[in-house]
């Protein structure tokens, strides 16, 4: 048997020098120290790179069945009141969506950016067919000569003002004179216009296919199928777009930069009557996590273009911040597994023998290089 040890004792891969033979060194010393360092450094790095989920990318043709898509944006314009303007959506299946304010949400500011009151929202309320023969039985408004068909009734001021545009009139710039329109302060919302700010943000559903949507001033409507803001007793030009885009992704969110490109955007208009154009690109993407959870959402990348409308440049179009978009047919999905324990100890004993090695030879270096100088100066060799 202790033949059989002393055989064993030849494959010994780690000989051990004697203690009277070992030579220490305050420069072996800074080295060890030094080593001990990187390794602790490099082991936390490669700790921290194990606890992060591994994400496996795949791309291919979206398949998906999802009638709808969901646009959360938060969206400030610094220098124009909420009580001109406008969110309009429109896609190419022809569906227009105009004021659409069911879902969004718009909050006054004062020039500084400060809220001046609580976000309001405007229910919109479908009358029921009774309910509209009741209000003709019991009421019908003057629509002051402006109307096509001689019984139609006029009982709100945005009634007036809608045959008002039937006829392609003007309407009056302080309609003092026209009963509906007594409760709309007018006076106080022509004063506030360029001396407040508004936050538009919520969320709204369109159909999954191409389209765009828009944050215009003036009141939207469309006449012969042709999309109109109403920026009357203003001029177009008056109306400084500056804005400042907080927030605008598609879906439900992931931690990605690509979700939210335009994240804190700022789009400064030099002059008045400036039209801002961003043009969306946007990519299905599917994500899944550890847990198995599947969460749908949006990638998109943008193009941005600005340009000044006036009558000298030739420019067409109306002040506003434009956004279109246009959907890929293909999907990109994320998939987060866990990495693996093994090659996590691999890289561990590989940073551990690497930077060891490393230090051996470098300490071996400076040793030996020290005792060659060592003995020239001793010989007398070195001058």
């Amino acid at each position: 048997m202790l033949k059989i040890f002393e055989k064993l004792r030849n494959f010994d891969a780690y000989p051990k020098p004697l203690e009277d033979a070992r030579i220490q060194t305050f420069g072996g010393a800074t080295i060890s120290v030094i080593s001990v360092i990187i390794m602790f450094v490099l082991f936390f790095i490669e700790f921290m790179d194990y606890m992060q989920p591994n994400i496996s990318e795949e791309l291919f043709v979206d398949t998906s069945r999802s009638p709808n898509i969901q646009i959360n944006l938060d969206i400030i314009a610094p220098q124009i009141s909420c009580d001109f303007l406008a969110l309009d959506a429109m896609d190419s299946s022809g569906e227009q969506h105009l004021e659409i304010d069911h879902n969004i949400y718009k909050r006054r500011l004062d020039l500084n950016g400060k809220p001046i009151d609580t976000p309001k929202k405007e229910d919109i309320t479908i009358k029921t067919k009774n309910e509209v023969a009741l209000v003709n039985e019991t009421k019908c408004g003057s629509c002051y000569g402006a109307a096509l068909d001689p019984k139609r009734c006029c009982n709100t001021c945005e009634e007036v003002r809608a045959a008002y545009r039937e006829r392609q009139w003007a309407f009056p710039v302080n309609p003092e004179n026209i009963t509906q329109c007594k409760d709309e302060k007018v006076d106080e919302k022509l004063k506030s216009a360029f001396t407040q700010g508004c936050q538009i943000y919520g969320t709204l559903m369109v159909n999954r296919v191409s389209g765009s949507f828009h944050i215009a001033p003036g009141k939207s409507f469309s006449i012969s199928h042709v999309h109109v803001h109403d920026v009357q007793p203003f001029s177009s030009t008056e109306f400084n777009t500056t804005h400042k885009i907080r927030h605008l992704t598609f879906g439900e969110r992931i931690m990605k930069e690509t979700h939210d490109p335009l994240k804190d955007t700022m789009g400064l208009a030099e002059e008045g009557g400036t039209m801002f154009q961003y043009y969306i690109k946007i990519v299905p993407t599917q994500y899944v996590n550890r847990n198995g959870e599947v969460i749908n959402s949006n990638q998109f990348s943008v193009t941005k273009h600005k340009k000044v409308l006036s009558v000298t440049n030739g420019e067409s179009g109306m002040p506003g911040i434009f956004f279109q978009y246009e959907l890929s047919p293909l999907m990109v999905k994320y998939t987060e597994k866990d990495r693996s324990l093994g090659h996590f100890f691999t890289n561990v004993c590989a940073i551990i023998g690497g930077v060891f090695t490393v230090a051996g030879l470098v300490d071996s270096f400076f040793f030996h290089t020290s005792r060659l100088i060592q003995k020239k100066f001793e010989l007398g060799k070195l001058h």
